[in-house]
């Protein structure tokens, strides 16, 4: 189990996985009062969190499933990307895409947060690339519905 230093200003538990077998753990709103999205309205909410992931990881803020099918309510920027070296809060931008506002309240489960290793490029140059099936077919051109 990777092991990952983190400052908790909220005044919530830490995150943690809901089952044994998820991949996200759960982030919470830390608010000294509720935010009220109207729809299409967006705002950036406070987890109170801090974390200092190792190098070579990054933490990914994803949408919650049920705030989105029931609620409408989901992330942009989705995955939003906490690298190794930033050490703010961990804030999530939340999206109202419903017809009505929604309340997010103190305390409750607006994204999860997902820990991820992921390697760095070296480009190497050239003049053409190789050949493949499909080519320069972008998206829709492999035939699949």
């Amino acid at each position: 189990m990777l092991k990952v230093k983190i400052v908790n200003k909220s005044a919530h538990a830490l995150p943690a996985y809901a089952t044994e077998l998820s991949a996200g753990l759960d982030l919470r709103a830390n608010l000294e009062a509720p935010v009220t999205l109207k729809p299409l309205e967006r705002a950036m909410i406070p987890t109170g969190l801090f974390m200092e992931l190792p190098a070579g990881y990054e933490a990914q803020v994803r949408p919650r499933s049920g705030l989105a099918a029931k609620s409408g309510i989901t992330v942009l920027n989705s995955p939003g990307t906490i690298d190794a070296d930033y050490r703010g809060e961990v804030k999530v931008i939340v999206v109202n895409l419903s017809s009505q506002d929604f309340t997010i309240e103190n305390g409750e489960r607006v994204a999860q947060l997902v820990v991820a290793k992921h390697e760095r490029v070296l480009w190497v140059p050239a003049e053409q690339l190789t050949e493949t099936a499909r080519g320069e077919g972008g998206f829709g051109h492999t035939g699949k519905s």
